[in-house]
């Protein structure tokens, strides 16, 4: 029934104004719409809502994930933007914050201003 239908993602925001330069100033995507309610972004064809909210307890999995060309040179160019490379004391992962799972697949993890588990793979 909605397997032919456009994906629309949503995350959460305690601090509009700093999502807005997260996500569109260091992550690069476009602006869509700012109201009231929420900042929309053009994430690649997908909508991404980011849900202004009162309150917000940050989930502590990834809600947002992105499949990129080279995880490790993402991963220097959002260092050198600033952003952190999460490192879990229960995966072994290597200097960056990379995990290679054990299909080959590598995944790092980074979080929004409000503390959302974002992820690159």
């Amino acid at each position: 029934m909605l397997a032919d239908k456009k994906l629309k993602a949503f995350v959460p925001t305690i601090m509009p104004e700093k999502a807005k330069s997260f996500y569109q100033d260091i992550l690069g995507l476009r602006l869509i719409s700012d109201d009231q309610y929420a900042l929309e972004f053009d994430a690649n064809g997908t909508s991404l809502r980011v849900t202004i909210v009162h309150e917000l307890k940050p989930h502590p999995f990834t809600v947002l994930g992105w499949d990129v060309d080279d995880v490790s040179s993402t991963v220097e160019s959002l260092n050198k933007k600033g952003i952190v490379f999460e490192k879990y004391d229960f995966l072994e992962q290597d200097h960056l914050g990379i995990w290679t799972a054990p299909g080959g697949i590598q995944v790092a993890w980074f979080k929004d201003p409000d503390g959302n588990v974002l992820s690159i793979s």
